[in-house]
């Protein structure tokens, strides 16, 4: 197979940048069209792979592109998940080249969804081509491929429900995770959950002159700051009452596990530029921005942000906040202890509207699964080490709606890096991570099949 892969690796890179090329930005209409050949595109190349059935199912919003390989009904299924629509690029400007139009720099891929994940996510389609094409395809294999992931899958849970027969496994695989270095490969063993509100403060019925209003009706903009900042103590421990209530306290002996993992402070603020770390007293780091809930603003806006002055009080502010979770939080639960919160520490003197936008929940995945075991012995025989089982501060939703629907843990098989700048200008992808992934993924079919034997 190895053979096959190093024949073919331009092909494979070529594919993936021709894909990277296209912008499908779900969260804006405008790239409406570009999402839906996206899909279009992973569902000819898993037809050109050799999949059957392969099919664009209907949603309510963008299609699932479905496929599969049924071998023997009496071998294993492994159900791979991905997602091909994209963040939106923006801020253009802070780009070093144009986002959709990906380059090879220092070995790395840059372009939107490099990494996350139409990257990763590809990689399982060649790893798939590979195993065809070697005849060492040692399970049935179905993908499913969303193009909402970014605007929090809102029609997944329904196709999913609506499916169960199609969709039945043994193990679900997903690379939408990273690893904490190429020379320290990583599984993720946890994933926070997310309930992400927009809220809307209020003022005066429109824009006034800051000269002639100032100083005796509110601003929308001030109140709305002073709120925010409001929601952390001095040892940044969010203040929503009842917010730690259902949180899930690791004990001594995991945290001291945790911090097994190979982790540089000084490298760490170096790559970010910063002076210094932040964060809740009384927890590291990898703590911070893995296994404890967070409140962030996502964005904030109001008033007049053009070139040159305008002395107005605005009549309206605004913001987007994310809070992640962590077991054994409800993401209905904390969007609910937001609202009445925000709500309640609002003057009389604004109008306050808090939005509720999506949210998934915490999960965390067993280490003495089969699936696990077979993924960490797939690592092993393409890395040359161990990998380490992590638990990552970012959130996929569905993972926890996988296992609810469908009784079905999920693998997560990272191969990104945390400094691919998801999310970010400037995100990539390492050509050496993609041609791993490759590499790897067949080695888990091959133990996942002798180990469920």
């Amino acid at each position: 197979m190895n053979q096959y892969i190093a024949d073919n690796k331009d092909r494979f890179i070529n594919e993936l940048l021709d894909m990277l090329r296209i912008p499908s930005v779900s969260a804006d209409p405008k790239f409406k069209q570009d999402v839906l050949r996206t899909a279009e595109f992973v569902a000819q190349k898993l037809r050109e792979a050799g999949a059957d059935n392969v099919e664009l199912c209907e949603t309510g919003g963008y299609p699932i592109v479905y496929g599969e390989k049924m071998v023997d009904p009496s071998l294993p299924t492994v159900l791979v998940y991905g997602h091909y629509d994209v963040q939106p690029a923006d801020p253009y400007e802070l780009w070093h080249s144009p986002p959709f139009e990906p380059v090879i720099k220092d070995g790395k891929i840059y372009a939107r969804g490099a990494c996350d994940d139409k990257g990763q996510m590809y990689m399982h389609v060649k790893a798939f081509e590979v195993m065809m094409q070697n005849n060492a395809l040692t399970c049935n294999v179905k993908f499913m491929i969303e193009g909402e992931e970014e605007v929090g899958s809102a029609n997944l849970a329904t196709f999913v429900k609506n499916n169960k027969e199609k969709l039945k496994a043994d193990v679900i695989l997903i690379s939408d995770t990273g690893m904490l270095g190429n020379d320290t490969p990583s599984i993720t063993t946890g994933l926070r959950g997310m309930s992400y509100v927009e809220v809307e403060v209020t003022g005066p019925n429109r824009d006034l002159h800051s000269g002639l209003y100032g100083g005796a009706v509110a601003n929308p903009i001030n109140i709305l700051c002073q709120m925010i900042a409001a929601m952390h103590d001095e040892n940044n421990h969010i203040t929503i009452p009842g917010f730690y209530d259902n949180v899930q306290e690791l004990s001594q002996e995991e945290r001291a596990e945790m911090a097994r993992a190979p982790f540089s402070l000084d490298k760490y603020k170096q790559a970010l530029d910063l002076p210094d770390v932040h964060g809740e007293e009384g927890y590291v780091t990898m703590e911070r921005n893995s296994i404890r809930p967070t409140l962030d603003v996502n964005g904030i806006w109001g008033g007049y942000t053009g070139e040159g002055a305008k002395t107005v009080i605005p009549s309206q502010a605004f913001a987007k906040i994310s809070m992640r979770l962590v077991p054994n939080q409800t993401s209905e639960e904390i969007t609910e202890k937001f609202k009445k919160h925000f709500e309640s520490i609002a003057p009389k003197s604004v109008k306050v509207v808090v939005k509720p936008h999506h949210g998934g929940e915490p999960v965390v995945t067993p280490t003495n699964s089969i699936a696990y075991q077979a993924a960490a012995k797939a690592y092993e025989e393409t890395f040359g080490v161990k990998p380490v089982p992590v638990r990552s501060g970012g959130s996929i939703p569905i993972v926890a709606m996988f296992k609810s629907e469908l009784g079905l843990d999920s693998v997560l098989m990272g191969f990104g890096l945390d400094t691919d700048a998801i999310h970010s200008p400037n995100e990539h992808f390492g050509v050496f991570n993609f041609m791993k992934g490759i590499e790897t993924i067949p080695q888990f079919y091959k133990y996942y099949a002798e180990m469920s034997k």
